[in-house]
């Protein structure tokens, strides 16, 4: 799945868009719109704080250097005496799995709280009225989904295509 952005202006163009794009049978669920706070979004379909934070690169990072804290504590663990090979497996496993959780519960609570890095260069348009559209397609039919966006040109400006989106949420 690739990700598409774009910039609608007004509410009524971005119904007519995400008429479209449920005719190009792209489901609801993979399409998010993000307006300026106390936008009525009506019907349509609002993003959600997976989408409006950095949660799943924050959740990642804390995992990867919580996981690495602990493998690196358990292994200093094993160093000390005394320690058998039996308890110094338990050890680097137990400690290693606590680091990661740790890591990625602390890496939620900052994701949670930080907005979408790659949101942020369109807060100026979504401050100044526009939606910003983001609708996750499969790879091999990203070009037909930005033609049929294209016919609604001049209004709405495609603004790029992120290389990947996670498997979840």
């Amino acid at each position: 799945m690739r990700r598409i952005y774009f910039l609608v202006p007004d509410i009524a163009l971005t119904k007519r868009i995400v008429d479209d794009l449920l005719l190009a049978r792209i489901e609801e669920r993979h399409i998010h719109v993000i307006a300026k706070r106390g936008t009525q979004l009506e019907d349509l379909p609002e993003a959600t704080l997976f989408q409006k934070s950095d949660f799943i690169p924050a959740v990642e990072r804390g995992l990867a250097l919580g996981g690495s804290a602990g493998a690196l504590a358990g292994l200093v663990a094993i160093a000390l005496p005394p320690a058998s090979t039996v308890v110094a497996g338990g050890v680097l496993l137990a400690t290693t799995l606590a680091g990661a959780g740790v890591g990625a519960w602390a890496g939620s609570l900052i994701g949670v709280s930080t907005g979408n890095s790659r949101i942020k260069q369109f807060e100026d348009a979504i401050e100044a009225g526009r939606l910003l559209v983001l609708a996750d397609v499969p790879k091999d039919r990203v070009d037909e989904i930005e033609g049929r966006i294209r016919q609604h040109l001049p209004e709405v400006e495609i603004e790029g295509t992120e290389p990947g989106i996670p498997a979840f949420p």
